[in-house]
C-alpha cells in the first residue's frame, strides 16, 4: 500500500498516546478516519486536534471497550455504514500490566489485561477482516510489544498478552500470505505514552520509556508502505532483538534482570531475591 489518501483508516485506542499519534499522522496523509476508545473525553480531544489541523477531514468516533466483542462489531458496522469498508486497521488499544510478580497477581488482574490487549486484537481483527478482504487494498496492523518477544520481571500478565498477539498475528500472516491483505506485527519498545502513567515507578519510566510516539508511528506507517511484516522500533528494541535471537535463554534472563532489576518494584519479592541487583 503506497498511499493512504482517501483510504478509510481505523484506529483503536485513539484517545491518547500512540493511538492519537497514528490518527494525526494518517490525517496528514489524507486518510478518512474511524477512531474508537473507551476514554470518550480523550477521543473527542483527538478528533478536535485533527479537525483543527485539517478542517475538511472526514472523522467518525465511537466509545468502544475493545474487550467487548459486540461493541467492536457495532463499531465495524458503523464504519462501513458511514464511511465505507475499512482499508487499514490499526489494532492499537491496550493497557499496562499490574507491575507485580506472578505470585502476587490475582487471576482477575491477568484476565483484564488479556481481555483488552489480546482479545481486543482478536475482536478488531475478526470484525474488520471481511471489510479488508472486500476492499481492493487492505492492511491489518496488530500491535504487540518488545515484551511480546521476551519475558521481563513484574510483567507476566502484559508479556502473556503481547506474546499471544504475536502468535495470533504470525499465524494470520501465513493464512493470508497469498491474499491482497497485508498483515503487520508491531513490536514497539520503550515508548513514552499514557499507558505507563498509573503503574510501575518513575525510575523505570525514566530509564526505559524514552521514545516519542509520533516517531514510532511514522516508522510503522513507513513499514506499511513497504509491506514489512514485522516492525520492531523504539528505545532498545533492536539491541534487545539481537539478544533474543542469539543468546541462550539462561544468559538472556540474567542480562534482563541485570538491566531491569535495579528499577523493578521488589515489594512482593522474598528478601533473598530483593538483594540481587
Amino acid at each position: 500500500m503506497k498511499s493512504f489518501r482517501h483510504k478509510i483508516v481505523v484506529v483503536t485506542g485513539a484517545a491518547s498516546g500512540m493511538g492519537r499519534a497514528y490518527a494525526e499522522l494518517f490525517a496528514d496523509e489524507g486518510a478518512k478516519l474511524a477512531l474508537c476508545d473507551f476514554d470518550e473525553k480523550g477521543l473527542k480531544e483527538t478528533a478536535g486536534l485533527i479537525r483543527g489541523a485539517h478542517p475538511q477531514a472526514e472523522i467518525i468516533t465511537m466509545k468502544v471497550d475493545v474487550s467487548d466483542r459486540q461493541q467492536v462489531i457495532a463499531f465495524a458496522d458503523k464504519v462501513e455504514a458511514e464511511l465505507g469498508k475499512a482499508q487499514v486497521v490499526i489494532n492499537n488499544a491496550g493497557v499496562e500490566g499490574n507491575n507485580r510478580p506472578v505470585w502476587a497477581l490475582d487471576i482477575s488482574q491477568i484476565e483484564r489485561v488479556m481481555n483488552i490487549n489480546f482479545y481486543g486484537v482478536v475482536h478488531g481483527t475478526q470484525a474488520f477482516l471481511p471489510q479488508l478482504m472486500d476492499s481492493e487494498e487492505g492492511a491489518l496492523v496488530n500491535v504487540s510489544s518488545l515484551f511480546g518477544l521476551m519475558g521481563t520481571p513484574n510483567a507476566s500478565d502484559y508479556c502473556a498478552s503481547k506474546f499471544a498477539v504475536r502468535g495470533f498475528t504470525e499465524s494470520l500472516m501465513t493464512e493470508l500470505q497469498y491474499s491482497h491483505v497485508q498483515v503487520h506485527l508491531v513490536h514497539p519498545g520503550g515508548v513514552a505514552t499514557g499507558i505507563s502513567r498509573s503503574g510501575g515507578n518513575d525510575d523505570f519510566k525514566e530509564r526505559f520509556l524514552k521514545s516519542d510516539a509520533k516517531a514510532i508511528c511514522r516508522e510503522v506507517i513507513r513499514g506499511i508502505k513497504q509491506d514489512k511484516l514485522r516492525i520492531i522500533c523504539a528505545h532498545q528494541a533492536r539491541s534487545s532483538m539481537l539478544g533474543i535471537r542469539f543468546l541462550p535463554l539462561r544468559l538472556l534472563q540474567k542480562l534482563i534482570w541485570l538491566d531491569m532489576g535495579r528499577v523493578v518494584d521488589k515489594t512482593h519479592y522474598p528478601q533473598n531475591i530483593r538483594r540481587k541487583k
